[in-house]
């Protein structure tokens, strides 16, 4: 009721209880960042208010003006950002993106070769659970058994054998680099269209620390959150050719009215990731995930693949007796996030899984250096060595908070 003084004091606590588990945790979940500031005051600003249906210059209602100045800010910068020629900042999220990607480039019941999600994909990119998986034809790609990298030559025999419709490239789970070239290469050769969904990598491509997809791609979907340390929400680039068909299946196709505020906290995101010092967090983002690799590889586990190219590791904990949900459970208790995960080939299902993901963006955020990810690396360590050990818990905990406290989350300010 307006000018009510009853305050909800359930969400405020849960809202401070959330405060300390953040301020009091180590962020290893490659998925997640923290943003700035400026981002999040933009996400909690008044354009919550605005229902604005359309397009810019092309809304379904009055009262825009402000709001237009604010969605083609947002498109101008992820153009710039990205060297691409169109982009369209409406999604909810990456997986409205591919929603709305798919709704472009397919028809219902189309053959499309995606990622398997077992070996890194995405749920998007065909899992029968989901969508993607229900309304189209998928059939999955992984990687080489020996290697644990993809086999281009083996996804091309595929590619031709089963002609796709759209081949759609990026992982969630796959630590080194793409050749999107290659991608694109074979689209062609089988008369298919290229999307990528470069969610994971967007700020590493933004900085030209990854290829990137989109001179290669039709279309390019992302997610804000990871390592553009953006808002929880999506976006999609394409080429000139595609934009009609792009905006029109964002709205009306998939969406209504877009969420003003959240696209106005993009458009901080952008202009954050043009600066140059982005350029030098995402570098420091490399650098501590590879010692990351290297420190817990020299302390006995493995690594799928051997190491890493990007943000992220994935350990297989199968030669540690371990599963990935009790590595998880566990590395919790102590106040270390990560993420159990499949892993290729992987004999146990998802909610158990055989592996953990970590990431380094989040750490990076705060400030970690090599000193610090190798400090976590061997508490990671002596944690899964000890996972039933309640008093190892407790000292790596007090360790952990010790370090939080050097490095604060930023934004919270």
């Amino acid at each position: 009721m307006a000018g009510s003084s009853q305050q909800d004091t359930e969400v405020s606590h849960l809202l401070q209880l959330e405060t300390k588990r953040q301020r009091e945790t180590i962020n290893l979940i490659a998925a997640e960042n923290y943003a700035s500031k400026a981002v999040l005051e933009a996400q909690g600003s008044l354009l919550t208010n605005k229902y604005a249906e359309g397009y810019p210059q092309r809304r379904y209602y009055s009262g825009c003006v402000n709001i237009d100045a604010v969605e083609s800010l947002a498109i101008e910068r992820a153009k710039k950002l990205f060297r691409a020629e169109h982009a369209n900042v409406q999604p909810h999220s990456g997986t409205q993106a591919n929603l709305a990607a798919y709704f472009a480039l397919l028809e219902h019941g189309d053959t499309v070769m995606g990622m398997s999600l077992s070996h890194g994909g995405h749920l998007t990119h065909g899992a029968f659970v989901n969508f993607s998986g229900k309304w189209y034809k998928f059939v999955p790609y992984g990687v080489n058994q020996e290697t644990e990298r993809l086999d281009y030559d083996e996804i091309e025999e595929l590619a031709l054998k089963y002609k796709p419709r759209l081949i759609v490239a990026g992982a969630s789970a796959y630590p080194r680099i793409m050749d999107f070239g290659h991608f694109r290469h074979i689209a062609d050769r089988c008369g298919a269209k290229l999307m990528v969904d470069m969610a994971h990598i967007a700020g590493l491509v933004a900085t030209n620390l990854h290829p990137s997809p989109v001179p290669h791609a039709q279309v390019v979907t992302s997610s804000t959150h990871k390592t553009l340390r953006g808002p929880r929400s999506g976006f999609i680039l394409c080429q000139k050719g595609w934009a009609s068909a792009i905006d029109a299946a964002v709205f009306p196709g998939t969406q209504g009215g877009p969420l003003m505020h959240v696209i106005a906290a993009k458009a901080v995101c952008f202009f954050e990731a043009l600066q140059p010092n982005f350029y030098t967090y995402q570098r420091s983002v490399l650098e501590n995930a590879s010692v990351l690799a290297a420190e817990l590889k020299n302390l006995g586990l493995r690594l799928i693949s051997g190491g890493t190219d990007t943000h992220l590791v994935l350990v297989d904990l199968s030669p540690a007796g371990l599963t990935g949900k009790a590595a998880e459970e566990a590395l919790q208790a102590a106040g270390i996030l990560v993420n159990r995960n499949t892993i290729p080939f992987d004999t146990r299902p998802p909610q158990v899984a055989s592996g953990i993901r970590l990431g380094t963006p989040a750490v990076t955020s705060c400030g970690f250096g090599f000193e610090e990810i190798k400090q976590v690396a061997s508490l990671i360590v002596k944690v899964l060595s000890h996972p039933d050990d309640e008093k190892v818990i407790r000292e790596v905990n007090t360790e952990v908070k010790a370090i939080c406290q050097r490095f604060p989350v930023p934004g919270f300010e």
